[in-house]
């Protein structure tokens, strides 16, 4: 009980922690859409039945990758004003 108790709690922190930079962020409907995508497909993945060889987990981890990717893409784009947008 406890351990399920622990386990949502961070599953809770991890959605809430993902959803913050997408708050706060300018609107920029591609890298969102991205986002939203690895996430979707990290979800798949790890639901996935482990037989796949190593090729699951190295998925895992470039999606991973990506995910973090996006994240400072957008957070950059967010610190770094593109002076040739109207606003």
């Amino acid at each position: 009980m406890k351990s399920k108790s622990i386990l949502f709690l961070i599953v809770a922190a991890f959605v809430f922690w993902s959803a913050v930079p997408l708050a706060f962020a300018e609107d920029q409907p591609h890298m969102q859409a991205a986002l939203k995508s690895l996430q979707q497909a990290k979800m798949q993945l790890e639901k996935a039945t482990h037989d796949k060889g190593v090729h699951r987990v190295k998925a895992l981890e470039l999606i991973n990758q990506a995910i973090s990717e996006v994240k400072q893409g957008v957070a950059y784009d967010d610190t770094h004003p593109d002076k040739t947008k109207k606003n």
